[in-house]
């Protein structure tokens, strides 16, 4: 059974990552190596940032790792929160202080497309890989749902009648940014076999 590190501290998205990844692959967190520091994403960009992530374990540890990242950009906020997604309120806010900020910039909007963008940067035996998935939606009038995790429970994707936060996990995972960018990553890694 191949190992492969995740480069996350992020629970929610270390369950999402297991359900998505098929058992003939082993996926180890962060902790299980030993590792427990923040890893530091000071890129300017998504790639940037999930590459950061992936050779930092791999330059220490030597084990083949990925990572990844993922932004929403709004239309209406010229990209924002883009690659600042994940701290958009502040260094230490929550998922719901992300949103409530979101929501309140948001105020009075009309054009309310979005889109997320997962980028995955894989470091297998020394070589980078990236993979990227995206999604396109709208933002929301109010946070609907109690699933998933971020700015889930705000973003209906295109076609769709439930935002990420009311949809079954596996539904989700088949057309979400991240299930896209897992699924291209599951493909190479099959033929790397």
């Amino acid at each position: 059974m191949k190992e492969i590190v995740f480069a996350t501290n992020n629970n929610h998205k270390l369950a999402e990552i297991r359900q998505m990844i098929p058992e003939e692959f082993r996926i180890i967190s962060l902790a299980d190596i030993g590792l427990t520091d923040e890893i530091p994403e000071t890129a300017e960009t998504i790639s940037g940032n999930a590459l950061l992530k992936a050779r930092y374990v791999y330059e220490r540890y030597g084990k083949d790792c990925f990572a990844d990242d993922t932004g929403l950009e709004v239309l209406a906020l010229n990209g924002a929160p883009g690659v600042y997604s994940a701290r958009y309120a502040g260094l230490s806010c929550s998922y719901a202080d992300n949103v409530n900020k979101l929501l309140k910039e948001m105020n009075g909007v009309v054009d309310r497309k979005a889109k997320f963008i997962t980028v995955i940067a894989l470091v297998f035996n020394g070589t980078e890989y990236l993979f990227e998935g995206t999604v396109s939606g709208q933002i929301t009038l109010q946070p609907v749902g109690t699933s998933g995790f971020g700015y889930d429970p705000v973003f209906l994707p295109d076609f769709q009648k439930l935002t990420f936060a009311e949809m079954h996990p596996a539904l989700k995972n088949e057309i979400s940014h991240r299930g896209k960018a897992v699924q291209q990553l599951i493909a190479f890694l099959r033929k790397e076999q």
